[in-house]
């Protein structure tokens, strides 16, 4: 590719960015499972104190401004006015009906002083709100069917959210602080896999049980008999995807674009690798996205060099926008797949008609069973679909919901999740956990195809099963 064509392509991709930051982004995220969130502020920086970070309803953890009726519903629950703190909140809800900050602060205004069971959420809101939001509007769903159903059996749930920054050190102390509080019988979270490895250790150390939703690590498999996960690991989503490379596709050589940095990244792109050698592949090419020399229009170049027919994109948040410049670059002329952290509205709207095509391994797809009531519900709610994140967040809390019913106890929630005949019915189907914590449940693959549903013009499809082959 000419160094004018490399340049032309990247100053579209830039524009691109720019366009969503500055333009009318805002009525798709607004009305979406993918709320936009606003951008992080002094008070969700790295400075908070410990106390700061944590919040069930006296203060807001949601970075920029709040409405004047949140912030007034805060202020009620800080003074013990929760029937002045019901309505506001509720009010806040007919405002902005998808905000799961909110719906979680009213259902614990409306327990008041009485007896709860208390869970918390560990998620990065202060850094990346996006996916926080996502993955809280899971646990807000669950919280809010189990207490307007009467609880667990009898007594409401209660919902903290900490905001850990996706830093390891700041998700420690969090646990830490969990752990102290003996009221905490569960957490939800971490929602990566670094973080989850290492607040991990201190989880088992205090014997509280947390489930990530979303941490696909094989780190992770029998890390820890106090830390599972509801989301399959990334051994099962590689091994889909170099199935369907090689039986379904016909192709045999691929190259992998990851982040070095990343237990996710490096995870994902260590059992693609693998994977693909088992069927009969081979992985030619590595490019490392971290890199500060990283060149999208080289390593394309080089992959192309090497004869690979695939690119897999296993990249993590922090490196997308690169992966991103990969998919412009590549013009559609090798085959696109890609890891769960890909399937975001900015791989919609920055690749566009780049990305079509592009095969994405995710736990789950509001499309994806149609037998299952979940996707109706979630919409009821929230007035628009809800990603895999959500759902495996609501499944993340009903599987605690499902043990303190058994025990409400930290020593019972964690026998019960170990247990042999522990099940639960949850978003994404039956939850049962492995003895090494994992969750055995397949991988959705999907397709980015042209559609009106997300207001990008392209949407996330699911692949049927006919057309995948085993």
């Amino acid at each position: 590719m000419s160094q004018k064509n490399e340049t032309t392509i990247l100053a579209l991709a830039l524009l691109l960015t720019v366009g969503i930051i500055g333009g009318g982004f805002w009525l798709f995220t607004n009305n979406s499972g993918f709320k936009l969130g606003n951008t992080p502020n002094q008070e969700t920086g790295s400075n908070l104190s410990l106390q700061d970070r944590i919040s069930f309803g006296e203060k807001s953890l949601t970075p920029g401004d709040i409405s004047p009726v949140k912030k007034a519903g805060v202020q009620a629950i800080a003074a013990k006015s929760y029937d002045q703190a019901i309505a506001n909140f509720t009010a806040a809800l007919k405002l902005n009906r998808n905000d799961p900050e909110a719906l979680i602060f009213l259902n614990n205004a409306r327990i008041k002083s009485s007896k709860s069971y208390t869970i918390v959420a560990s998620v990065p809101i202060g850094t990346d709100p996006n996916t926080s939001l996502e993955v809280l509007r899971g646990i807000a769903q669950a919280q809010n069917e189990i207490n307007t159903s009467g609880g667990i059996k009898g007594v409401p749930l209660k919902v903290g959210i900490a905001n850990d920054n996706d830093n390891p050190e700041i998700a420690k102390q969090i646990a830490s602080s969990l752990v102290s509080n003996s009221e905490v019988l569960g957490v939800v979270g971490p929602i990566t896999s670094d973080s989850t490895l290492a607040a991990g250790t201190i989880y088992t150390s205090g014997q509280l049980v947390a489930i990530s939703p979303t941490s696909t690590s094989v780190k992770i498999s029998n890390f820890s008999r106090y830390v599972f996960r509801t989301v399959p690991s990334d051994f099962i989503a590689a091994r889909t995807l170099a199935n369907y490379m090689v039986k379904t596709l016909q192709k045999k050589n691929a190259a992998v674009f990851f982040n070095s940095q990343s237990n996710y990244s490096q995870s994902l792109k260590s059992e693609f690798v693998s994977s693909v050698l088992l069927e009969g592949g081979q992985v030619s090419s590595e490019f490392d996205l971290s890199k500060v020399d990283f060149s999208a229009a080289k390593s394309v170049e080089e992959a192309t060099k090497q004869g690979a027919e695939v690119l897999m994109l296993a990249a993590n948040t922090e490196t997308l926008d690169k992966a991103l410049q990969v998919v412009q670059i590549n013009q559609k002329r090798l085959i696109l797949l890609s890891g769960d952290d890909v399937y975001t509205t900015k791989t919609l709207e920055i690749g566009r008609q780049q990305a079509a095509g592009m095969i994405v391994a995710v736990p789950w797809h509001i499309d994806g069973d149609p037998k299952s009531n979940f996707p109706q519900r979630s919409r009821q709610l929230w007035g628009a679909d809800v990603s895999w994140r959500s759902a495996l967040s609501d499944d993340a809390t009903v599987a605690l919901i499902a043990a303190l019913e058994r025990n409400p106890t930290r020593s019972g929630v964690q026998e019960a999740l170990t247990s042999s005949d522990f099940s639960a019915t949850g978003a994404s189907g039956t939850i049962r956990f492995l003895a090494s914590g994992d969750r055995n449940a397949p991988v959705q693959l999907v397709k980015i195809v042209p559609g009106s549903r997300s207001r990008t013009g392209y949407d996330f499809e699911p692949v049927r099963s006919s057309a995948i082959k085993n």
